[in-house]
C-alpha cells in the first residue's frame, strides 16, 4: 500500500504533463510546491520531455536549494520570503512562463498568471493552500485572478485527475518510470518511517514542510512462525 501511494505522486506528475497539458520542446515550466511527492518527480519528468527551464515554487531556501542541486529545476523561489514572490517569479523567468503545474492553488496560482506568456497551459491537480489553510474546513481555495490577464495573454487553465482522466494509462508510465530509474535519468527522493503509529506525526511533519519528497510510512513485518 505505502508504494503504490508513493507511486501515484509520481503518476499524477507524468499524467499532468503528457495528458493534462500540451508540453512543448523547449517551455518554460512552473511547479507550485515543488518539493513534495509530486512537484520533487514533475521538475526531473518536465526536463525528459523537453521542458527548456523548469522553475518550482517551495517553502524553505533549503528545499529551494535542493530542488536545483538534486531534482533538476534550473530556479526555486520561495513562498513567503522577504522578497516578493511575484518578484522572485519574474527574475527566475524574464520571459515568462509557458507551463503551470499548480498543486496549491492560492498566491501562487496569481502570481503564475502574472508572469504568464502569450499561450500559456495551466494544469492544475491540487489546491493545498486551501487544504492546509489554518482556518475553514479546507473544501475551498479562493484566490482573486486578474481575467484581464486571462483574457490578453490567452491563457487556459484545465484541473485534472490523473486516475480518473487516463485510468489506463499505468502500464505506460511504469514503463517509462522504470527505464528512467535504471538509467540514472531520474532520481525518486523519499522518507521512509516505519509504523502505522507513526503516521499522524508524518502527516503533520508533511503539512510543516519538514520532508523533501514523498513520505512512505510502512507497517514492520510479521515475525515468520517457527
Amino acid at each position: 500500500m505505502a508504494a503504490a501511494k508513493a507511486i501515484s505522486g509520481c503518476w499524477t506528475a507524468y499524467a499532468a504533463l503528457t495528458r493534462g497539458v500540451d508540453l512543448r520542446p523547449g517551455d518554460t515550466v512552473l511547479v507550485s510546491a515543488a518539493g513534495g511527492a509530486i512537484g520533487s518527480m514533475a521538475g526531473q519528468l518536465a526536463r525528459l520531455l523537453g521542458a527548456g527551464r523548469v522553475i518550482g515554487s517551495t517553502g524553505s531556501a533549503d528545499k529551494a536549494r535542493a530542488l536545483v542541486a538534486e531534482l533538476g529545476y534550473d530556479a526555486a523561489v520561495v513562498r513567503g520570503a522577504q522578497e516578493p514572490l511575484e518578484r522572485q517569479l519574474a527574475r527566475a523567468a524574464p520571459g515568462g512562463i509557458d507551463v503551470f503545474l499548480d498543486n496549491t492553488g492560492g498566491e501562487q496560482l496569481r502570481c503564475a498568471v502574472t508572469v504568464a506568456r502569450e499561450g500559456a497551459r495551466f494544469v492544475l491537480v491540487g489546491a493545498l493552500s486551501g487544504q492546509l489553510a489554518a482556518r475553514g474546513a479546507g473544501r475551498t481555495c479562493p484566490v482573486e485572478l486578474d481575467s484581464f490577464q486571462l483574457l490578453l495573454k490567452k491563457i487556459t487553465m484545465r484541473g485534472y485527475s490523473a486516475d480518473e482522466d487516463f485510468a489506463t494509462g499505468h502500464p505506460e508510465w511504469l514503463r517509462r518510470f522504470g527505464g528512467w530509474l535504471r538509467s540514472g535519468e531520474i532520481v525518486f527522493p523519499q522518507v521512509r518511517v516505519t509504523g502505522l503509529e507513526h503516521a499522524v506525526t508524518a502527516l503533520l511533519e508533511v503539512i510543516r514542510g519538514r520532508h523533501l519528497g514523498t513520505v512512505i510510512v510502512e507497517l514492520p513485518r510479521e515475525p515468520e512462525l517457527p
